[in-house]
């Protein structure tokens, strides 16, 4: 059974940090892309950051120097550093693991954590 397990949300004040893990299990980690999304309500999910297997690493333009994305393949963990973080921020975020095998794609989903910035 996969799961993927989001911790480190919270609410912070304008202009603090917070780190978000996902623990993965179920999955041979070090083989998957791994993402970190957010959504609000009434918006659709959107990408803020993105680490392939490899390590290489991909950025939404909103989040660009001041979100760091990390994995630890020995943990099996992904990592969202986020600071000077912006009301704007504000937003469910959730873990995604990704791999492409044969031509299918395989997809998983954590369930969730709240990120609230307070003005």
């Amino acid at each position: 059974q996969v799961q993927l397990v989001e911790s480190g949300g919270g609410l912070v004040q304008t202009g603090g940090s917070l780190r978000l893990s996902c623990a993965a299990s179920g999955i041979i980690f070090s083989i998957h892309d791994m993402g970190w999304y957010r959504q609000v309500p009434g918006k659709q999910r959107e990408l803020v950051a993105f680490i392939t297997r490899f390590g290489s690493t991909m950025y939404a333009d909103s989040v660009k120097g001041r979100f760091t994305i990390s994995r630890d393949n020995a943990k099996n963990t992904v990592y969202l550093q986020m600071n000077s973080l912006k009301p704007e921020d504000t937003a469910v975020y959730y873990c995604n693991a990704r791999r492409l095998d044969s031509a299918r794609v395989y997809e998983y989903w954590g369930q969730g954590t709240q990120v609230t910035v307070s003005s």
